[in-house]
């Protein structure tokens, strides 16, 4: 028995630079038909930049509108048309901390949110850093901050740390 849903059409609702939301007709394998939304948004690129010690990670403390929350937060970013995604997720700890990253290797891809959502998020790891200047973007964050990764898991139990791609990289780097 196949358990592989049918998408009989899919039309589009809106459709911008770094979103599309449509809706498909979907029938079930038992013949159930219902109309699902899908998100479609480009690639981001997120790191975890550890200091030379391992002891610490680079976060950002942030609001979130959309939950109404402040959060700690990998930096990262969307990854641009024909891009390399490590140069986007380097490029980003750069505007958004002004640390420059030593080495940039892959980490994990995961999708938040695979319901509803086709969001990949590309996930890279640096060991270490050198401190380049104040942060040039600065929309992004209130502070930039090393963070003491034994602290991690307190954070995570206080709400401080939500993101998917966050948790899914620090957890990464805690468990492996």
């Amino acid at each position: 028995m196949t358990t592989t849903w049918t998408i009989h059409s899919e039309r589009v609702v809106d459709n911008t630079r770094r979103l599309r939301l449509s809706i498909a007709s979907v029938e079930l394998p038992d013949g159930a038909r219902f109309e699902q939304y899908i998100l479609r948004m480009p690639k981001a690129a997120m790191m975890v930049v550890l200091d030379d010690s391992r002891e610490h990670v680079l976060m950002m403390w942030r609001h979130r509108f959309i939950i109404d929350r402040w959060v700690w937060e990998l930096p990262g970013g969307y990854v641009d048309p024909d891009e390399d995604p490590a140069i986007t997720a380097a490029r980003e700890v750069e505007e958004e901390t002004g640390w420059r990253p030593r080495n940039v290797e892959p980490l994990v891809s995961l999708q938040p949110s695979v319901g509803t959502t086709d969001a990949e998020n590309l996930l890279f790891v640096s060991h270490g850093a050198e401190h380049i200047g104040p942060p040039t973007d600065i929309n992004e964050a209130a502070r930039v901050e090393w963070i003491r990764l034994d602290s991690i898991s307190d954070r995570i139990a206080a709400g401080e740390i939500v993101g998917a791609a966050s948790l899914v990289g620090l957890l990464h780097v805690l468990a492996f």
